[in-house]
């Protein structure tokens, strides 16, 4: 099955170096044009670059996803320019925080704002652009493990996570009418593959502990079911993946294959939302793993697996 969004537009909020980037870029890999957004113009500026080296096309819109006139204006000059909009992605989101003991009052209201606000008023926006046109697009939310899941330390974040996931099932709702899809993606601490990054992730580190299960069978094929040291893995597979591999899956989402999905989540982080807490799979090094990344960043020691 080819994928191919070739002709499309699509707006990335949120195109730091990390997830957005990985996801801009993938969206152009695919054949989109791709507008980048970001509050910092230079962290706009770079998800272009990366881009184009990729011979990919891009502009940079820089600008506060939670200031309506700002929306307007970025929104305004992507259909100037490029000529509408048939994707978009909310990805803009502050990192970190505090427990519930601890956090402020203003970095509380401020993360909310961008992730909350700024997806409401970028999906309002486009979505009326897409409905006065009759553009049958694809909005995308970015979820988090935290939007599903508790977290000590991250309140805030896991707040408004929670929220973007029914924001994304009742926005589906109202939009479906114009034939637009709105469906959500979690990412899981994914393991950065941005050159610009140090590519390494704190959820792809062994924590300590023990598991329960039962044993496996003796065959010559088996591979251990768990792993009965001192030290487990977080993730069944071993690792949570890139946000190459969360662009694969989001350029799928947008594509006319994904026609009928809307009002969904879509999860690529190696079984780890889906396990147990008490389930502790085998060693790091005992673990088959996934198949070798397909990258997307072919300009030099880049997409590298994940460490």
């Amino acid at each position: 099955m080819e994928i191919s969004l070739a002709g499309k537009v699509a707006l990335v909020t949120g195109a730091g170096p990390n997830i957005g980037s990985g996801i801009a870029l993938a969206l152009a890999r695919y054949g989109a044009t791709v507008a980048c957004n970001d509050i910092d113009p230079d962290a706009a500026a770079a998800a272009v670059a990366r881009i184009e080296r990729n011979d990919g096309r891009a502009i940079a819109v820089p600008g506060d996803v939670t200031d309506p006139e700002q929306v307007t204006g970025y929104i305004g000059r992507i259909v100037d320019e490029l000529g509408g909009i048939d994707i978009l992605v909310n990805n803009a989101a502050l990192l970190g925080g505090r427990g519930v003991l601890d956090e402020s009052a203003e970095f509380f209201d401020r993360a909310v704002r961008v992730a909350a606000l700024g997806s409401f008023l970028n999906t309002q926006q486009v979505g009326r652009h897409m409905a006065e046109r009759g553009t049958r697009g694809s909005i995308v939310n970015v979820s988090s493990s935290n939007g599903w899941s508790g977290s000590a330390g991250v309140i805030a974040y896991a707040f408004h996570k929670g929220g973007i996931n029914n924001f994304t099932r009742a926005a589906a709702m109202d939009l479906a009418p114009y034939g637009i899809r709105v469906n959500s993606f979690t990412p899981t601490a994914p393991t950065p593959d941005n050159p610009a990054l140090d590519g390494r992730s704190v959820l792809d580190r062994p924590r300590p502990g023990r598991g329960i299960g039962g044993e496996a069978g003796t065959e010559s094929w088996r591979r251990p079911a768990r792993w009965s040291g001192d030290r487990i893995p977080m993730v069944p597979m071993g690792s949570t993946g890139t946000p190459t591999d969360i662009g694969h899956c989001v350029a799928w989402m947008c594509s006319d294959q994904a026609r009928l999905i809307t009002g969904q989540d879509f999860v690529v982080d190696g079984g780890a939302r889906a396990k147990n807490f008490a389930y502790a799979p085998a060693a790091a090094t005992e673990l088959a793993g996934p198949v070798p990344l397909v990258g997307l960043d072919v300009t030099g020691e880049l997409d590298r697996e994940p460490v």
